[in-house]
């Protein structure tokens, strides 16, 4: 996820982003996230595509317990969180200047039994990718990080190297700008991709997507 500054006199729709924390109910265990806009800009706090991929998760269409799973531009940590809440074990990565802080809010979320199932670790999209194990997930999960165009085709290899032909990829977004549906179009270059949910209160979109058989020319 990219780190923006903080912008003053913003929206008064986006009040409740300045606020220090926000307040979860999630895998049957009370949450506390916190939140630090003017530090770490959108990184620091919680967007509704990530309350929506929670949501989505908890409805058991999908099998987290016991699965490799992996977050993306996970900003706070929420999904991350949930998702080793629900029995996963995950790696939930961003850029370098997060990290601390979703460290934080990993440590004062998770019992201590749920501690050593998550590894908080540094990822910039499509560089020292060797660092992590070439299709060696079963689920990786991205909760708004889709929407800076720079970041598209090296958020694509970033997917290919995680994903084998069995791992299932879970996106959640907003479809705002025509750059959005550009890079699912991309996506649909190289995986299979379905919707498999709508939030329409927060006007969400859920996609899966699985990583196409490799072309055979005749």
């Amino acid at each position: 996820m990219a780190l923006v500054p903080y912008v003053e006199n913003q929206l008064p729709v986006l009040a409740k982003l300045h606020n220090s924390s926000a307040d979860f109910r999630f895998a049957n265990h009370d949450l506390r996230l916190a939140q630090d806009w003017k530090k770490l800009g959108v990184a620091a706090v919680v967007w509704d595509a990530a309350v929506v991929m929670c949501m989505y998760l908890e409805m058991g269409r999908l099998e987290v317990k016991g699965r490799e799973v992996i977050e993306l531009g996970a900003g706070t940590g929420l999904v991350g969180i949930v998702a080793a809440l629900m029995g996963a074990k995950v790696t939930i990565t961003d850029r370098a200047p997060a990290l601390d802080f979703m460290s934080a809010n990993v440590k004062a979320n998770l019992p201590p039994d749920s501690q050593g199932s998550v590894v908080v670790s540094e990822l910039s999209w499509g560089e020292g990718l060797e660092r992590y194990p070439a299709g060696g997930f079963d689920l990786v999960l991205g909760a708004d990080i889709v929407y800076l165009e720079d970041t598209f085709v090296p958020l694509l290899q970033t997917l290919e190297h995680l994903c084998s032909d069995a791992t299932a990829v879970l996106l959640a977004c907003k479809i705002r700008y025509k750059r959005d549906t550009n890079f699912l179009g991309m996506l649909k270059e190289r995986f299979r991709v379905e919707e498999v949910y709508y939030e329409k209160q927060r006007d969400i979109h859920v996609y899966k997507a699985w990583k196409l058989a490799p072309r055979r020319d005749l």
